[in-house]
């Protein structure tokens, strides 16, 4: 980064303290021509039109430096991104560093850990995913991604004039089409290297197409991709979860699913908007707890002129045991300028696709695994009834295992708070304590055996 040519090369101005982003490698045009040229593709007026489109959320593959995300943010549309383990110069860790979604992964060997039917739009620029290789199976994947009506945007240089000029160019053009025509998809504008093809929203239309890929076997679960691999068969048509874009209930829809859109995964009106109101009064309560001000020893305690934290002190936040996505929900609804990384542990209920149907984002996670992102990169660690959760199982590792994954990820100075009840709240502490964590045990409720674990990680010099 110290280097002006590197910092040039690579999209980059160092300006005195700060690092700033005026383009993107991938986005020749800018980022905001780019969005523009889409949003006209799609048949759109611009890029602010693509929630009237059903478009919420989008998968960005290998996103470079996150510009196109930190851009649609802006439009109030939520981008992943996800790109390789990079040891230098890492996509996904300058792009979390930058405010927006990110994790690690690829299209090598095995599914996203995403259900299906979860993407508005995939993206991907110049990424360097072969796409008509192995019969096509990193499409499929593309497709199982996709909901009904959404959009695959690639911008590549194999379809230029000059490219198609090679035969080899030529061969692997024709083959993507003929794949994606396969797929069901509508090829619906080629503008300059952009291509952008809409998947149908019509379930039979696959069962009319001769050749690969086929419909899988009806005894295939669809809602379970954690640690699968890629499959070359098309599933997820007979999922209720079939709800083409443009049909859904208008966003923002964070606090207002309605019962048929309940009913799909398994919840009960009653106990959705029970955990809607509990989280919208948890959320009031948390947000005066950040401050080092419960931390009488603390050295940055504020004054009493100042004792509550500012608007915008966390970018992001990680749930490790999102149920609902009620926490998410309600920061949202509190007008908090913060994203949250919804996490659905492998040992508990898989509420995932019901938390990218109110139009979040997650991922499933066996948290006795490393989690999928670089040291550093969150602003806050939350768990509600993790520990309760992790007791009932026969687990591999201990708190302190867990805990130590949580320290690795969150940032010097970034909080932590654990909900639970009182007896594991307790072993909690003495857990960061050993961690060097502040930490502060405080009562909910009178009348409940639940309690909150409050800490905060130091920033330590060596």
């Amino acid at each position: 980064m110290n280097s002006p040519r590197g910092a040039s090369s690579r999209g980059m101005m160092v300006e005195e303290d700060q690092i700033s982003f005026p383009s993107d490698a991938h986005l020749s045009d800018g980022v905001e021509d780019y969005a523009h040229r889409i949003a006209e593709m799609i048949g759109l007026r611009n890029e602010f039109n693509f929630n009237e489109a059903g478009v919420r959320t989008v998968l960005d593959i290998e996103c470079g430096f996150g510009t196109l995300g930190a851009h649609l943010f802006e439009r109030d549309l939520l981008t992943m991104c996800i790109a390789n383990y990079e040891s230098s110069g890492s996509q996904v860790q300058i792009t979390l560093e930058r405010g927006i979604p990110a994790l690690i992964g690829s299209f090598a060997s095995k599914q996203l850990p995403y259900p299906y039917l979860s993407f508005d739009m995939v993206h991907c620029a110049r990424c360097n995913v072969e796409w008509d290789k192995n019969d096509g199976v990193f499409l499929v994947e593309v497709d199982r991604l996709l909901r009904p009506g959404g959009y695959f945007v690639w911008t590549t240089s194999l379809n230029t004039h000059r490219a198609l000029r090679d035969k080899e160019n030529q061969k692997k053009w024709a083959t993507i089409r003929a794949l994606a025509n396969n797929l069901c998809w509508e090829m619906l504008s080629q503008q300059d290297e952009t291509n952008v093809w809409k998947k149908t929203n019509k379930r039979d239309c696959y069962s009319s197409r001769k050749s690969e890929p086929m419909l899988c076997a009806k005894s295939h679960d669809p809602e379970s991709p954690y640690y699968k691999p890629l499959n070359p068969c098309i599933a997820g048509t007979r999922s209720k979860r079939w709800i083409p874009i443009e049909h859904r209930t208008a966003w923002p829809s964070q606090a207002r699913l309605n019962s048929t859109e309940l009913d799909i995964h398994g919840v009960n009106s009653e106990d959705f908007g029970e955990d809607t109101s509990t989280w919208d009064s948890m959320v009031r309560n948390y947000w005066s707890l950040l401050s080092p001000l419960i931390f009488s020893d603390h050295p940055k305690r504020p004054g009493d002129e100042e004792p509550h934290p500012p608007f915008n002190m966390l970018r992001n936040v990680l749930d490790m045991n999102a149920h609902f996505g009620g926490f998410n929900a309600a920061l949202l609804k509190s007008g908090k300028s913060v994203w949250v990384m919804n996490v659905v542990p492998t040992n508990g209920p898989n509420y995932l696709p019901l938390i990218f149907d109110r139009g979040f984002i997650g991922v499933q996670h066996d948290w006795c695994e490393a989690f999928p992102t670089y040291p550093r990169t969150y602003d806050m660690v939350h768990a509600d009834g993790f520990l309760s959760l992790e007791k009932r199982q026969k687990r591999r590792c201990s708190t302190l295992d867990i805990f130590l994954e949580v320290d690795r990820i969150l940032r010097p100075e970034g909080w932590i708070i654990i909900r639970d009840t009182a007896p594991l709240i307790e072993a909690a502490r003495s857990v960061a304590a050993q961690l060097r964590w502040d930490a502060r045990i405080l009562d909910l409720d009178i009348a409940s055996d639940e309690k909150l674990l409050v800490c905060q990680k130091p920033f330590l010099k060596k």
